[in-house]
């Protein structure tokens, strides 16, 4: 269940003007929040902690090994999954996350085991790499 102070609040328009006040507020929010996102994958990678996040409705931990923007602007998150689970029922291995599509995330006092195996800089998934291992 989602707390209420997280819930989106029912408004009633009476124009359009606020109809595309609303959309550039909601916009807004979610840029702010994607960038908190990138924050704090970004301080998971500088400090060799795990990342804990919610992604997909699964609780997952991983190990942040570059975070960046795809060519059309998706922040994402190369990362090795150590626990937690998957849609695709892959508990464990490599992943690329958009960080718009997680629910919440910190870093956990778990110290990360990163680079792991076949990890290669310069993600080509990724158009620009803002840092990575």
């Amino acid at each position: 269940m989602i707390p209420a102070e997280h819930q989106a609040a029912k408004v009633r328009f009476g124009s359009k003007a606020d109809i595309g006040a609303a959309i550039v507020v909601s916009e807004w929010n979610r840029a702010s929040i994607v960038g908190m996102w990138i924050g704090t994958a970004i301080d998971a990678l500088r400090q060799g902690k795990v990342l804990e996040l919610r992604y997909d409705g699964f609780s997952r931990f991983v190990e942040v090994h570059a975070v960046g923007y795809s060519r059309v602007g998706h922040a994402l998150m190369r990362s090795w999954q150590v626990s937690g689970g998957s849609a695709k029922g892959e508990r464990v291995g490599w992943k690329l996350m958009r960080l718009d599509r997680g629910f919440s995330a910190h870093v956990s006092p778990d110290a990360s085991a990163a680079p792991r195996p076949r990890y290669k800089r310069g993600d080509r998934d990724m158009a620009r790499i803002v840092i990575e291992l």
